[in-house]
């Protein structure tokens, strides 16, 4: 969130980080999780740019998941994804950005993926877009 901070306020955004303390820990490679959670970041910031009806905020949550996992949540108050692009979402070279290439999702799949987790999509409530990223607790 500190890395996005200039971005959010230059562009009329707010933020809100929901994070728990009690968190189990993951085994993973910081710098790619942390790029990961970058690209969601910065795609719900784009997705906020053109709204002009309501409040633009950015929220980010984590918590505990299952037994031994965690669950971080990138919430938008975006336009959201059309429903018939909600499977393809994650697909290598597939993208609803007019100057997207429609990597960045695909190799946060294959990111999260290689640490044992999945991630997902779902509309927000009202409006904009959910990721979910679920990474496995370490269980040594």
């Amino acid at each position: 969130m500190t890395l996005v901070q200039g971005d959010l306020k230059d562009r009329g955004l707010s933020s809100r980080a929901e994070l728990a303390d009690d968190l189990p820990r993951v085994l993973a490679d910081r710098i790619q999780l942390r790029q990961v959670i970058l690209n969601l970041i910065m795609n719900a910031i784009e997705a906020m740019v053109s709204v002009s009806d309501r409040a633009r905020v950015l929220r980010v949550r984590s918590e505990n998941h299952g037994d031994n996992g965690v669950r971080v949540a990138v919430e938008d108050s975006g336009s959201g994804i059309a429903p018939e692009d909600m499977d393809r979402i994650f697909e290598t070279f597939f993208t609803t950005k007019s100057e997207g290439m429609g990597m960045g999702l695909s190799i946060c799949r294959s990111i999260v993926a290689s640490h044992g987790g999945r991630i997902t999509v779902a509309k927000g409530e009202p409006h904009g877009s959910v990721f979910q990223l679920i990474l496995p607790g370490d269980r040594t």
